[in-house]
């Protein structure tokens, strides 16, 4: 706070301290682990900060991972200079700054994906919503949601304030989804979690939501899918699954028995009004299938791989999956990254695909099987979205217009 390990430290110090008091925390805590999204690029205040913790000699004092970014440093011309030179620019010149400051360049919205993640009860600093929300949730890991540049000065201290999602009390849920009236079988589809979680985000706005029925076979892609649709759709920053996430052995457990501020029954009517509100567009030819929102994980790509191996890709048709470099170099050591690519699928790493400026072929009508995507697209692309399953997104890509699995649709009816 005196200033003697230089002014950038400083003012990460005090700017952690104003955020306490905001908070209203009595006290700072050590925290183990951050992963930044002040990497992510929009605006020279960003690069004046880096520069000035760069220039200052500031380093971080825990492991620091890096969010995506809106380029791609191993795919540049997958935006266009020509499309907003400084942008483009702007956001290269950014993430070799942190790298130089000492992060750790993963460039990945899904870090839990990546070894050596945080564990049950560690304090960890986390800006990215799906993450935020996907630490509290699944692994019960603490954090807050730390905007820019809050994120880098908590990560530069070492500590957090303990308040909210910090703390015990703080992490009690608020209000009861109960899914028991949805049939096992539209639960046991990969499209059920993004509705679910769209569903979610809708109902409980800021509240944290606990949701009853999951099945036992609920995987972490399934996880991954309730809490970035979640996070979109509403502020969720931590939810809890009966008998699936660590907080939640029962629902009296993940309320920490007090009674919810409502308890609402989810139907498959709420699911199909969530289907239809993440499809902008309607059915028929494709322009772009966008896969990899959160970042696919190394089992997407083992479910994917075998319904596109041995087939191409409509000629009309972009295809992408966007994933962080240490999955895509683990999928392709297990056989997943070569069928797709000899169908026509391009593998991008280091960004995502609803971020404007468009990457290329990004026009007219996309598939994806991801809620977050389908709720960001339009607004920040102005195309139309189809939402579907994994599964009608790949035969989708090969029949070069939208396909439907009758037996997804009818259960939604």
């Amino acid at each position: 706070m005196a200033g003697k390990d230089g002014p950038a430290m400083q003012l990460a110090i005090n700017t952690v301290l104003q955020a306490a008091a905001i908070m209203g925390a009595e006290r700072l805590v050590p925290a183990t682990f951050a992963h930044l999204d002040a990497c992510f690029y929009a605006g020279q205040a960003h690069i004046d900060f880096a520069r000035l913790l760069l220039d200052h000699g500031a380093r971080f004092a825990v492991p620091a991972w890096t969010n995506n970014g809106l380029v791609s440093l191993e795919q540049p011309e997958l935006r266009a200079g020509e499309a907003d030179a400084d942008t483009i620019a702007g956001a290269r010149e950014l993430m070799h700054l942190y790298i130089k400051i000492g992060a750790r360049p993963v460039w990945t919205c899904a870090p839990y994906q990546l070894p050596d993640r945080p564990a049950l009860g560690d304090h960890i600093i986390v800006g990215e919503s799906n993450a935020v929300s996907f630490y509290n949730a699944v692994i019960g890991a603490r954090t807050n949601k730390y905007g820019d540049f809050l994120d880098v000065a908590c990560a530069l201290t070492g500590k957090v304030p303990l308040a909210r999602l910090h703390t015990d009390e703080g992490r009690a849920g608020q209000i009861v989804l109960d899914t028991s009236a949805v049939p096992d079988k539209l639960k046991s589809g990969d499209i059920f979690f993004h509705l679910m979680g769209h569903v979610m985000g809708q109902k409980a706005g800021s509240l944290i939501p606990v949701i009853e029925g999951l099945p036992e076979s609920t995987s972490e892609d399934n996880l991954k899918a309730i809490s970035a649709a979640g996070a979109a759709a509403g502020g969720v920053e931590l939810w809890h699954g009966v008998g699936i996430t660590p907080e939640a052995a029962t629902l009296d457990g993940a309320l920490q028995g007090k009674s919810p501020a409502a308890q609402i029954a989810i139907t498959v009517d709420d699911l199909a009004q969530a289907r239809n509100q993440l499809s902008s567009g309607t059915d028929g030819p494709l322009n772009m299938v966008a896969l990899g929102t959160p970042h696919f994980s190394l089992t997407e790509f083992a479910e994917l791989a075998p319904l596109l191996a041995g087939r191409k890709v409509h000629q009309d048709v972009k295809v992408y999956v966007t994933t962080s470099r240490f999955i895509r170099d683990l999928a392709a050591a297990q056989g997943h990254i070569a069928p797709l690519e000899a169908a026509g699928v391009d593998i991008i790493t280091d960004t995502c695909t609803y971020f404007s400026p468009a990457v290329r072929g990004c026009t007219g009508r996309a598939m994806t099987n991801a809620a977050k995507w389908a709720y960001y697209a339009p607004g920040m692309l102005g195309i139309e979205v189809c939402f579907g399953s994994l599964a009608e997104c790949a035969e989708s890509a090969v029949a070069g217009e939208v396909w439907r699995d009758h037996d997804i649709w009818r259960s939604l009816q």
